[in-house]
């Protein structure tokens, strides 16, 4: 009738009983940390790949027209041997002899380069650009049109 346990059996029990509880609670707070840590990284990746969407223009570059590969070598694809390097020296060397006798420079070196390179470099015009008057463009007027004193103002203004 009734129990037959003693008192240093119950007290073990409880103890495993306690021990299991901590053991619970422990994962619980390890699981907790870790989702806490994903939504971090989360929150930390969602600005970079925001960024990385802004910065594909994969989608621009089918629109835009191809442009053919420059015929003049680069400086990549052009080997610097001591010959070539020594080649080129005296090239420079015989082009300044030429420009520095040159009357025109000797008369006045400013204006002949601005002359040389007027002629030289290519011209690149500029697209005019058309006014669209938007809101800013309304703005503006507004606030010009009421620093001007004028006596009568009509409402087609």
């Amino acid at each position: 009738m009734g129990k037959t346990s003693s008192k240093k059996d119950e007290s073990k029990h409880a103890d495993r009983k306690f021990e299991k509880k901590l053991e619970f609670y422990a994962k619980v707070r390890d699981t907790v940390a870790l989702g806490a840590q994903k939504t971090i990284k989360k929150k930390k990746l969602r600005p970079r790949e925001k960024k990385l969407k802004a910065y594909n223009l994969s989608s621009l570059a089918e629109f835009l027209p191809e442009i053919e590969p420059s015929k003049q070598p680069t400086t990549s694809d052009f080997k610097v041997t001591s010959k070539s390097r020594q080649k080129l020296v005296m090239k420079e060397a015989n082009q300044l002899k030429t420009v520095l006798n040159d009357p025109v420079f000797k008369a006045d070196p400013l204006a002949a380069l601005h002359q040389h390179l007027q002629s030289t470099q290519p011209v690149i015009e500029k697209p005019a650009r058309k006014s669209e008057n938007g809101k800013k463009g309304r703005k503006k007027m507004k606030k010009k049109g009421s620093k001007a004193p004028s006596g009568t103002q009509s409402m087609e203004e």
